[in-house]
């Protein structure tokens, strides 16, 4: 004990010890080096649903837009079939008669009808007319011609053309319906126009017989799925016009058990959505639609399997009209199911997007689970050939998602592993999908996106929005970390946007979470080539911006009350110096930034010119960093040598009314009171009273920030006296009365800190005072029982505490104990304070 004793160093100067335990460390890294915390960016709600938000980058020249109108005539009845760049005009005069037949079988080819009956045309409605507008783009003739003997048959009408029109095959075997009375400037001319086709057709025109007065809708389309011209087929029957009705002409392939399913299941179905059937309701309507999905499923017609589907999609079409969002969703589920495509589809998608847009519709999409439609589409379509339908589909699933009710369902669709971006910008939100994220590779894609769409600034946004809310949990941090591409990634596009500010506050904040706790990270982010460059060029471009801000507002004027959020540029400085804090951790990365000119003089022009009054959290993180660049004591440290201007822009915390900002400054304190010329600024200007008033502060953290400059204080002989002087002698046992059992650490400072300041002691009593010593001596002892000592703690921090309590406390509380004990002799003969 005696020889403990006589050791007297101060406790400022670091151990010589070669192996540190892992207390030690925990003391260091409690004593200089800490890593940042950060708010993330905020991103407000838009009060209105929009394709593109307000932010948007792209003009409206260069975007579809997010309001249009939608009706029944925008849909083509020639679903997936390219329509031909020829359009055929009416002729403008009626041919000749044709010379009579010469014999019996010439004659059976004739084809000559009569002009449509007025009647039946203004039967049309002008929005069904509008309907098939696209018929007229269209080529009236067939993919292939038809052979001559093939024509004889079946190139006859039975009557006037009704108000349907023809019925041509796609190339994907389903009808594609083309209608031929629409633009048309007369029923004569629509005749001449017929009867020009026919013509072309059959290679002939030779006359032809009169056809009978009535034709179904059905009948126009022959075996093949091609226009059917031939009233002696013995297929052909006299039925109604009405669509959805039974048809006796089978199309080609259709077996007898497909045509009574469709006479017993479907028909009836399409009867009951026929709008000029009768009145109905939307309830009808809407249950109707289930019921057909339904029967379509059940008699394995979805898909293009449907051997009479364009007269199925003819009839949902037109129920578009009536401008129910309930009955559109409906119509909606029936037509992706039929796997439309080209326009129809880019349509059909439009009309969920326009739905989508008011929120009071989110939950039918949850009913009908439009969610499975959507998704579909997205992964069965091809992307190139229906871009412009992918984006109002995501647009829609991007609506859908910011309602947090349904985002739960959105997930359980598999929505993570199909979608990107803005929609998952949402997801990311849900704890659910944080795991879904970890096991899709969503990270590396993501990253890949990012690489390939870096001149596309909404694209980069919506990813650094997704990355910045993932990399907010522990889990996913790790996981992003471990991704080496993200780092070069992201420094491309801060370089590549460096003034689009709310893609750089993500970014920024990102790459602080990545290397808040991983060392890995930091290391990778500082040798990403040219990182420090990157990082430096953005601080000093945001330092300008924020002293124009300054200038504008007015010099040192505060921010309201009301104005507590930083300004955007400040956001920016806040994360950007975070990263530099956090990186230098380090110890190679914080000694290169220690020794950084750059740096170091933008961090003390940030300290100099911005207070604690006009951005709290910017002044507390350029403060943090500074101190864990002032932990590095090389020669090359820009901190080192400009330790006294430094200490001067302290000073300005320590005055304030920030808890936390004189928190920082007193930790830079106890890293800059190791050099002689700041613990004599320490003196002069006062400090010293300021730190241990800290002490009555009852808050830990300050407490032991306060008692790290006092210990250094207390280093010089002639300083001591003043920590006696102002009480703080009391004040550090009431410290070590208060926090010694629940924080080993910060009772060792005090222990350190009585050791210093009685180096040269004579009598305990006259050092510390009677009442003091007899304090100081119980507490010690007690804390030395270690049963006693760690009854205190419990549960998972028992561990620490021990290893603290092993580590740190014990062996300087020895030391002291003993130095107390051995001048213990002549307290009994003094006389009691009174």
């Amino acid at each position: 004990m005696d020889k403990k004793s006589e050791h007297s160093d101060p406790f400022y100067k670091p151990p010589a010890s070669i192996h540190k335990t892992s207390a030690e460390i925990v003391s260091e890294a409690r004593n200089a080096l800490r890593s940042l915390k950060t708010q993330r960016p905020f991103t407000p709600r838009e009060e209105q649903r929009q394709l593109f938000g307000v932010a948007c980058s792209r003009t409206s020249e260069n975007r579809p837009p997010s309001s249009f109108s939608l009706h029944g005539c925008s849909f083509e009845s020639s679903d997936s079939r390219p329509v031909s760049v020829t359009r055929l005009s009416p002729l403008d005069h009626r041919p000749k008669l044709p010379v009579p037949p010469a014999n019996e079988e010439e004659s059976a080819l004739s084809l000559p009808k009569p002009p449509l009956d007025p009647v039946e045309v203004r039967r049309i409605s002008s929005s069904r007319a509008r309907l098939f507008k696209t018929a007229t783009k269209g080529n009236f003739l067939p993919d292939k011609l038809t052979q001559p003997d093939a024509v004889k048959k079946r190139l006859c009408l039975e009557g006037p053309l009704l108000k349907t029109g023809f019925s041509g095959r796609n190339e994907d075997g389903g009808s594609a319906e083309l209608n031929v009375n629409c633009h048309c400037k007369s029923s004569v001319q629509l005749e001449e126009h017929e009867t020009k086709q026919v013509e072309q057709m059959s290679g002939k025109g030779t006359a032809r017989s009169a056809p009978p007065q009535h034709v179904s809708e059905h009948d126009l389309t022959g075996r093949d799925g091609r226009p059917s011209l031939c009233p002696s087929d013995p297929d052909c029957t006299d039925v109604s016009s009405k669509p959805g009705l039974e048809f006796g002409h089978l199309p080609e392939s259709e077996t007898e058990a497909e045509a009574n399913y469709w006479k017993e299941k479907i028909t009836p179905l399409l009867n009951e959505l026929d709008p000029d059937h009768t009145e109905v309701s939307i309830e009808s309507l809407c249950h109707a639609c289930t019921r057909l999905h339904q029967a379509l499923e059940e008699g394995n017609m979805l898909g293009r399997r449907c051997k009479r589907r364009a007269l199925i999609l003819k009839t949902l079409y037109r129920l578009v009209d009536i401008g129910s969002d309930q009955l559109s969703l409906k119509l909606a589920k029936v037509i992706l199911a039929l796997k439309v495509s080209g326009k129809n589809l880019l349509n059909v998608c439009k009309l969920l997007f326009k739905i989508s847009r008011s929120d009071d519709n989110d939950l039918l999409f949850q009913k009908y689970s439009m969610f499975d439609s959507l998704l579909e589409v997205l992964q069965s379509e091809d992307l190139i050939a229906n871009g412009e339908a992918f984006l109002y589909c995501l647009g829609a699933i991007k609506f859908l998602s910011g309602n947090t009710e349904l985002l739960k369902d959105i997930l359980a669709k598999g929505a993570v592993e199909t979608l990107l971006t803005a929609t998952l910008r949402n997801l990311a939100d849900l704890p659910q999908s944080r795991s879904k994220f970890l096991h899709s590779s969503a990270f590396s894609e993501l990253c890949v996106a990012l690489d390939q769409q870096i001149s596309d600034k909404d694209v980069c946004t919506n990813i650094a929005r997704i990355f910045s809310k993932l990399s907010s949990y522990n889990v996913c941090c790790v996981a992003l970390a471990d991704c080496s591409r993200c780092y070069v990634s992201f420094l491309a596009a801060l370089n590549k946007h460096q003034k689009k500010q709310d893609l750089v506050v993500r970014l920024l904040f990102i790459l602080g979470n990545l290397t808040a706790k991983n060392s890995q990270a930091r290391e990778q982010l500082f040798t990403a080539e040219g990182s420090m460059d990157s990082l430096l060029s953005l601080f000093h471009t945001y330092y300008e911006l924020d002293i124009g801000e300054k200038q504008m507002k007015g010099d040192g004027k505060a921010k309201n009350k009301n104005e507590k959020l930083p300004s955007a540029v400040e956001d920016i400085l806040i994360k950007l110096i975070r990263v530099l804090a956090n990186i230098s951790i380090h110890p190679s990365i914080g000694a290169e930034l220690a020794a950084s000119e750059n740096c170091v003089a933008l961090l003390i022009r940030v300290l100099n010119y911005k207070s604690v009054d006009e951005c709290e959290e910017l002044v507390i993180n350029t403060a943090a960093t500074i101190n864990n660049l002032s932990y590095y004591q090389g020669q090359n440290s820009i901190i080192k040598a400009r330790k006294l201007v430094v200490a001067e822009l302290l000073l300005k915390l320590l005055i304030s009314d920030s808890m936390d900002g004189i928190l920082e400054a007193a930790r830079v304190f106890g890293n800059l009171s190791r050099y002689q010329e700041v613990r004599d600024f320490i003196v002069q200007k006062k400090v010293y009273k300021f730190m241990i008033a800290l002490l009555d502060a009852k808050h830990q953290d300050v407490c032991f920030s306060a008692c790290g400059v006092l210990i250094n204080l207390t280093a010089d002989s002639d300083k001591r006296a003043l920590l006696k002087e102002e009480g703080g002698v009391q004040k550090l046992m009431d410290c070590l009365r208060d926090f010694g059992p629940s924080d080993w650490q910060l009772a060792s400072l005090v222990c350190k800190t009585f050791w210093n300041f009685s180096e040269n002691i004579t009598n305990a009593a006259l050092c510390f005072g009677v009442e003091e010593t007899n304090t100081l001596l119980a507490l010690l002892s007690s804390y030395l029982d270690e049963e006693l000592a760690l009854d205190y703690s419990s549960g998972d921090l028992r561990e620490y505490h021990r290893a603290c309590w092993e580590a740190e406390f014990r062996p300087v509380a020895l030391q002291l104990l003993g130095r107390i004990q051995s001048h213990h002799t002549y307290l009994e003969s003094l006389p009691i304070a009174s």
